[in-house]
């Protein structure tokens, strides 16, 4: 009938987990009772991704100096989450004792486990008492109310008037009753089940070296099985609540109030149970919750934590133990606008030692430290090993432009990047000579067949148009042949001499002209960038096309580039060169492969960028091909990281952090234009939708042109048959004929068409006297 310390930490362990705690400690009695429930709690913790950080053992019978000793140790550390798993007289001591430490104020919490709650059901606690408990949170016991249960609480009280018992009745009370029901529900199975009370000797129990020991008087009753088989299979309700075991022969259903100790009393802020977890209603109430609402993250009521204070605890503060953190900086020997030492002393300065000052300067809590250079002075230190060496405890942490890496992030905690970073390839960049055919260079090739193309096609289409009604499109063939790439070459300069006269030509031509005016300013443009500014052309086009080469590279030494390079693109060691300053970095570059120099170097940006910021004649190829950042290194599990970077990211939203990296690494940048490496050609695809909206006006205009023609060709061929009856078999609808007519019919100028039409109507009025009448009838008066 005791219950499992396992729903007990689990519930613990619920409200760990509900506040975001990471690291706990535990104290305990130094006996089983505190030990199993002590690992069971690790276990829980465990799966929730915290930690117990440091295990108290009270020995049993404990003083109060001694307990006040390890107190003041506890003091010390870093968590500030503490669970106490203790008997009654043990645990009012700890905490009077922690109380006057000056463990009970803002900042710390205290988690009890049901030892309390069994304590205030049971007995009024002293004042003094009370007052040491103010803040802490604790476990009680959940148990329904039922009808059995008033009852036997009104005989309780009437023993306690009969007998001047002052003892109230708690939980574990409950449960005692309980358990003697149990045994008396068995007894009485057994007993309707044909059982029989009777009791044989034992030889066994005989002791064998013929002492007078008592154990031979015992006797071994006979349905002892057949009982214990009746007692694991009960199933009744008591006055605690429903009582059945599980397969683990422990209580099955266990709940637990959250109780909050404020005042005189204390106050209910939730619950907990192996169904439903922690709600602020009772468990049979959140059973009936709507499934879709299990995600939402579960809550407690609002709590007054120790020093009356309604700010839920960070869970650790900064170790009052008078020790200063130790923090590593590198040594570097290049780009010390970064970090640097001064005059080989302690004392570093640079943008990330800026950096890391404000953040600190932003916690809500004092952070004494001290800086230790760590390097030779002779070339840059490895990177990796000084984030070794935050791993081993060496350093506390490690300040400088480190680079956030899977394989360091393994071992230690980095803060958010104060910096974003990736490398790219910076290599030297030649002049192109000018040359005779340079002004061919603002267009690509295709461009600029498809312009010609379409100068063609635009002089033949406005011909077409305007050949039957304009007399400047008429002459001898080999006339008209010069006058369309007459027309349609001197429309590029605007300098056209033919008119146009047909509506579909001149919509031709309006669009035509626009494409040209944008034509001409793309090229005018373009032209002027390449003459006017230097063009610079580099000998590698990127990470692609240098790891496919032989060349030899250039990286910063220290830094985790040359693994990167051999591990991701299997380049050979032997081609990576490690440079520590920029100066190194353009002598390198400036020698090339063939002189003992580098081909390229790669690096992350910042350093580029600081690099191409005063040398010139070099540039970034490519893109960024990895993305990254620095941060600050910290142990595995520090809290302080944490609280970093949230100052980090204050930092970022006041711009405090911009006006940091303005004074260290805003210098004179080399002009862009000198720096580019990508050429100012235009190609097909900048034009193609101009080029389609000519095509399709083309077309829509040849189309409308064509079927007037042909409309007007039948009707002319019609009044033509009538007016030659004799000659009909001349229009013919044969297709050769009927093609050489069209034609003709389309080649004859607009002006005959006009007078054939005359000559037709007058015709007709010689036929049909009533035509004339007709046609005078139909004019508007």
């Amino acid at each position: 009938m005791a219950h499992s310390d396992f729903s007990q930490m689990s519930a613990i362990a619920a409200v760990v987990g509900n506040y975001g705690w990471r690291e706990v400690v535990v104290v305990y009695i130094d006996d089983d009772y505190g030990r199993n429930g002590v690992s069971i709690l690790g276990d829980a913790l465990g799966n929730l991704r915290a930690k117990i950080t440091n295990k108290a053992a009270m020995p049993p019978g404990i003083s109060q100096s001694e307990m006040g000793n390890i107190l003041a140790k506890l003091a010390l550390e870093e968590a500030r989450v503490f669970v106490v798993h203790m008997n009654s007289d043990a645990g009012l001591n700890l905490f009077s004792k922690a109380k006057d430490i000056g463990m009970l104020s803002s900042g710390y919490v205290w988690i009890v486990t049901d030892w309390l709650s069994s304590v205030l059901d049971s007995t009024v606690l002293a004042t003094d008492d009370m007052n040491s408990l103010q803040g802490v949170i604790g476990l009680r016991r959940q148990n329904p109310n039922s009808e059995k249960r008033n009852e036997f609480t009104r005989v309780w009280k009437r023993l306690q008037t009969t007998h001047m018992v002052h003892s109230s009745l708690n939980v574990f009370g409950l449960y005692a009753y309980d358990s003697i029901l149990m045994i008396a529900h068995s007894i009485n199975a057994f007993l309707n089940q044909g059982g029989n009370f009777s009791f044989v000797e034992q030889n066994t129990l005989s002791n064998k070296s013929g002492s007078n020991s008592e154990l031979a008087a015992l006797k071994v009753f006979e349905g002892g099985a057949q009982l214990r088989k009746i007692i694991l299979e009960t199933n009744f309700t008591g006055v605690a609540g429903p009582v059945q075991l599980d397969k683990y022969r422990d209580l099955m259903g266990s709940t637990f109030e959250i109780i909050n100790i404020a005042g005189t009393g204390f106050r209910s802020i939730g619950y907990w149970s192996d169904h439903t977890g922690l709600s602020v209603t009772l468990p049979e109430y959140s059973a009936t919750i709507n499934h879709n609402q299990s995600h939402v993250k579960p809550k407690l009521h609002d709590i007054i934590w120790p020093g009356e204070s309604k700010v839920v605890p960070r869970g650790w503060a900064f170790p009052n133990n008078g020790k200063e953190l130790v923090i590593g900086v590198p040594r570097k020997i290049g780009f010390k606008e970064f970090v640097t030492t001064v005059n080989d002393s302690h004392t570093p300065k640079g943008f990330c030692i800026d950096v890391f000052v404000a953040a600190v300067n932003l916690l809500p809590y004092a952070v004494p430290y001290t800086f230790i250079s760590y390097g030779t002075g002779n070339s840059t230190p490895s990177y990796d090993k000084l984030v070794e060496q935050v791993a081993f405890k060496n350093f506390d942490a490690a300040v400088g432009d480190i680079s956030i890496v899977t394989k360091r992030s393994k071992i230690v905690d980095f803060t958010q990047p104060y910096v974003e970073s990736g490398l790219v390839v910076v290599v030297p960049v030649k002049e192109i000579d000018s040359n005779a055919w340079a002004f061919l260079r603002p267009f690509t090739v295709q461009m600029w067949c498809t312009t010609g193309a379409f100068f063609l096609v635009i002089g033949s289409v406005v011909w077409i148009l305007e050949h039957k009604s304009n007399p400047e499109f008429r002459g001898h063939p080999k006339q008209q042949i010069m006058n369309v790439l007459w027309f349609a070459f001197s429309t590029m300069f605007f300098s056209h001499r033919e008119n146009t006269v047909s509506s579909l030509g001149r919509a031709v031509l309006i669009i035509w002209l626009f494409v040209v005016l944008i034509i001409n300013s793309s090229y005018t443009a373009s032209l002027t960038s390449i003459l006017t500014v230097e063009q610079l052309s580099p000998t590698i086009q990127g990470i692609d096309s240098l790891a496919s080469s032989n060349l030899p590279i250039g990286y910063q030494s220290g830094s985790f580039v040359a693994d990167y390079l051999s591990g991701e693109f299997n380049i050979a060691k032997y081609r990576l060169v490690p440079l520590n300053t920029r100066d190194s970095y353009a002598e390198a570059l400036s020698l090339g492969p063939k002189k003992g120099g580098v081909a390229a170097v790669v690096d992350e940006l910042p350093y580029i960028e600081s690099f191409l910021s005063t040398r010139c004649g070099y540039t970034i190829v490519g893109s960024e091909f990895t993305k990254s950042g620095w941060g600050f290194v910290f142990p595995k599990d520090s809290q302080l990281a944490v609280d970093m970077s949230t100052a980090i990211l204050d930092l970022s939203e006041s711009g405090e952090l911009q006006r940091i990296h303005d004074k260290w690494l805003k210098n004179d940048i080399c002009s862009l234009e000198a720096r580019a490496v990508h050429s100012n050609k235009f190609g097909l695809e900048s034009f193609w939708g101009l080029f389609l909206v000519t095509g399709i006006v083309c077309f829509v205009s040849l189309f409308v042109f064509f079927f007037r023609m042909i409309f007007q060709f039948t009707r002319y061929a019609d009044a033509y048959n009538e007016e030659s009856p004799g000659k009909s078999h001349s229009l013919s609808l044969r297709s050769a004929k009927v093609l050489r007519s069209f034609a003709s019919f389309v080649d004859e100028r607009e002006d005959n068409e006009k007078i054939r039409r005359l000559k037709r109507k007058r015709a007709f009025k010689k036929m049909d006297p009533e035509f004339e009448l007709s046609q005078t009838q139909s004019r508007p008066i």
